[in-house]
């Protein structure tokens, strides 16, 4: 049998880019997003014995990283505006800066970064990180048809913002 230490080495470290690069993506700001991933590591360290081996150890960690940006979003905004309402789908108001991931191409990622948050964050798990509608369901607890409903407003977004880039590359847009 494996043990606790080598068990989350095995699961839990081989994501550690994709953990990065979604919260670069949701943060905008590297020294933000090293402190989520330092934070979800830390967290998914601590409770790894609740952990079910088998299962998506990815999502897992997507979850515990989305729970972290929120509790961050939350007291940042309780902070600089001393109001106790949760604001955590407000936007972060930082400078985005790039990181190298599998999105090469500069005008798509600015065009990521420009939709609102909870849109961004589900064209991230279902379109760049693969995750199924029920994973990205439970990742930022919200109801399946609410994913399916932000996915579609989220690529209708991208679309919008992707127009010039698409004539750069010679496609032409199709009329509705």
């Amino acid at each position: 049998m494996q043990s606790i230490d080598a068990s989350f080495e095995s699961e839990a470290m081989p994501h550690m880019n994709d953990v990065f690069r979604v919260a670069m993506r949701m943060l905008r700001d590297q020294a933000k997003a090293s402190d989520a991933v330092q934070e979800t590591y830390m967290v998914a360290w601590k409770s790894f014995h609740r952990y079910e081996r088998g299962t998506n150890c990815r999502a897992w960690l997507f979850q515990i990283l989305f729970n972290v940006v929120r509790h961050e979003r939350r007291n940042w905004f309780k902070w600089l505006t001393g109001a106790k309402e949760d604001l955590a789908d407000t936007a972060v108001l930082t400078a985005p800066e790039q990181v190298p991931d599998t999105l090469q191409d500069k005008a798509i990622l600015a065009a990521l970064d420009e939709i609102p948050p909870q849109f961004r964050a589900v064209v991230l798990l279902v379109d760049v990180e693969e995750l199924s509608y029920k994973e990205t369901s439970a990742i930022l607890e919200v109801p399946i048809g609410t994913v399916m409903s932000r996915l579609s407003r989220g690529r209708m977004l991208l679309r919008e913002r992707l127009v010039g880039v698409a004539r750069s590359y010679g496609l032409a847009a199709v009329e509705a």
